[in-house]
């Protein structure tokens, strides 16, 4: 019997991750017949089928589950083989995968890509900005070589450097600057607008008022802190968002900033990547690069917003 190849593994990963056939193939850079073909060949040469095909896209079977568990597997060692060999040749160049928590992306990667460029000219970087469930499956599928997101990040398999600390302040109509900052816990009363399911933000805005999703919870949710800041502005509650967010989401909205007292509430940005990786102690460098990144972008700015914003208290 004929073994899987390696082309036939990236083509059933790529279909298993999407789960529709066209999209697979349009990720993979192939005509949606050739990836059908070469699915089919792998089934007849794993002698059952991987997938259940419906009008709404291609299911895994129980058998194809088992088989992604382990696809994933060597894909990944591929992938590590050929940082490994990055590494022999000259250290950290090539294509490096940096995934970003959407609530970091806007903000910090400006400094960070200029920071990149000049101490790593040889890196070509790609990113890809998306929730924190699906960095975490990038990272241990292979297709990403780090992320940075909000720590803890409870998986074995990752290793974290924590890189800063960034208080949350409080967003609120522009008419309430002279109100009396309310306790994080009393927030839980008022109506607080938060991001959508599956952002770690929601989560951590949740945890800082000691509530649940559930309960007295009756504003809106939005897709980004930008939609809650302008939700703000037209009165329709209040929000939580991270200092780095202020300069760039306050500026073009009725609201006012204000920062609690301490002890402030606040969130713990990390980078994270596989143990596994033949990255790692370039990814270690990599961490304080960061950090002087964040250093000398975010808070520098939103220095600069204090002294200019009359607004936040």
């Amino acid at each position: 019997m004929a073994d899987p190849t390696l082309k036939q593994m990236r083509y059933f990963e790529a279909l298993a991750r999407y789960g529709h056939f066209g999209r697979a193939a349009e990720a993979s850079a192939i005509s949606q017949p050739a990836l059908s073909v070469q699915i089919r060949e792998l089934e007849n040469t794993l002698g059952a089928a991987l997938f259940e095909r419906g009008a709404r896209g291609a299911r895994l079977t129980a058998f194809g589950r088992q088989v992604a568990e382990r696809v994933r597997a060597i894909l990944r060692a591929v992938d590590e083989l050929g940082e490994l060999g990055r590494i022999s040749q000259g250290g950290f160049s090539g294509s490096f995968r940096l995934g970003v928590i959407p609530t970091v992306a806007p903000y910090l990667l400006p400094s960070l890509v200029a920071t990149l460029s000049r101490t790593h000219p040889e890196l070509d970087l790609v990113m890809r900005e998306t929730i924190t469930p699906r960095l975490i499956d990038g990272l241990q599928d292979g297709s990403l070589d780090a992320a940075l997101v909000a720590l803890p990040i409870s998986d074995p398999s990752l290793t974290t450097a924590e890189l800063f600390d960034e208080p949350f302040l409080l967003v609120r109509p522009e008419r309430d600057a002279d109100a009396p900052t309310p306790a994080p816990d009393a927030l839980d009363r008022m109506r607080l607008l938060l991001l959508e399911e599956g952002h770690c933000f929601r989560d951590q805005a949740l945890a800082v008022c000691a509530t649940t999703a559930t309960g007295t919870r009756h504003g809106l949710d939005g897709s980004s802190l930008s939609t809650l800041v302008q939700m703000v502005g037209a009165g329709l509650g209040i929000t939580l968002i991270p200092e780095m967010a202020v300069p760039v989401e306050t500026r073009s909205a009725p609201v006012a900033a204000t920062r609690f007292p301490d002890p402030q509430p606040s969130r713990r940005i990390g980078l994270v990547w596989r143990r596994s990786s033949p990255l790692a102690a370039s990814l270690e460098g990599l961490a304080e690069t960061l950090r002087a990144a964040a250093a000398a972008g975010w808070r520098e700015a939103a220095t600069a917003s204090r002294a200019g914003n009359s607004t936040e208290r």
